[in-house]
């Protein structure tokens, strides 16, 4: 079906600006439908701009940026901190909870702009479809939900995984800046990076040095300590005080404790993990 075919109706897309959910885009659009991107500001580093304007270039109708961060913060991972919350022990939790955040504001948008259905980019063999389909439903029981990734035809379609993606993209002229290079998926928000899949899923791979995104080598992190104070009221961060630069500084704002505290983290090389975790259901994954 093509662009000039009878519309289907308006749906929400979870769009990321990458490859996966570019040509998810175009295909839904292909399909019949009228396309809403929304894109979460949950703390990542990324070029929103650049991606509301790929959505744009490539069809969206509209592209709703929200920006959830004081909300992950305060609701979901400050919650987390104060109960010592993990999975399996080490697993600590930075995907998860940022699941139910994103999908609340994209229900939000999905019925600010009258959306049937809202979609996403999960594949069929993980965590996350679970997580933003049982939010969506908690949210807006009756809402249709459109998983690509498990749709016979987009399977068969796509049946090359990335290059076929990549070749489709190329068809369809969606600017992509994915190569066949570094074979990994990644999650990134305030409270974590993480990567998973392609050359990752052999325990024997050593992870690439290029790979860490967040964090100093550290084998490369200063070999002194770093002093700093952070004062809790009830088990939640109340204030952060630590020296930058020879200057005393002192934060009392969620989101701005949590970001200063990834700083000092990211430059002493501190929080890496490499782990296999159980997926609900019921798959390995590293």
């Amino acid at each position: 079906m093509t662009d000039s075919a009878q519309r289907k109706g308006k749906v929400c897309l979870a769009y990321s600006g990458g490859l996966d959910t570019s040509c998810i885009l175009k295909w839904l659009i292909n399909q019949g439908y009228d396309v809403i991107c929304f894109l979460a500001d949950c703390g990542q580093e990324e070029d929103f701009e650049a991606a509301e304007q790929k959505a744009l270039k490539v069809g969206a109708k509209k592209v709703y940026i929200e920006d959830i961060k004081k909300e992950f913060v305060e609701e979901f991972c400050w919650p987390a901190i104060q109960c010592n919350a993990n999975y399996e022990t080490l697993y600590l939790l930075g995907t998860s909870l940022a699941r139910p955040p994103i999908a609340r504001a994209q229900i939000r948008v999905a019925q600010k702009e009258g959306c049937f259905a809202v979609s996403h980019g999960c594949t069929g063999k993980g965590n996350d479809q679970v997580r933003f389909e049982l939010a969506f439903k908690a949210l807006q029981p009756d809402i249709k939900v459109i998983a690509p990734w498990r749709d016979s035809a987009f399977l068969e379609k796509f049946a090359g995984g990335r290059n076929s993606l990549l070749e489709y993209a190329s068809q369809q002229g969606i600017p992509v800046t994915s190569t066949k290079s570094k074979p990994w998926s990644m999650d990134e928000n305030l409270a974590h990076c993480s990567y998973e899949a392609g050359i990752l899923e052999d325990p024997n791979t050593t992870p690439p040095a290029d790979m860490w995104k967040l964090t100093v080598d550290p084998k490369e992190a200063p070999d002194k300590e770093e002093l700093f104070t952070v004062e809790f009221k009830k088990g939640i961060p109340s204030k952060l005080q630590y020296t930058e630069n020879g200057k005393t500084k002192s934060v009392t704002d969620a989101v701005d404790i949590l970001t200063a505290a990834n700083s000092i983290g990211r430059r002493n090389g501190v929080g890496r993990i490499d782990i296999v975790e159980n997926r609900f259901i019921g798959i390995k994954s590293r």
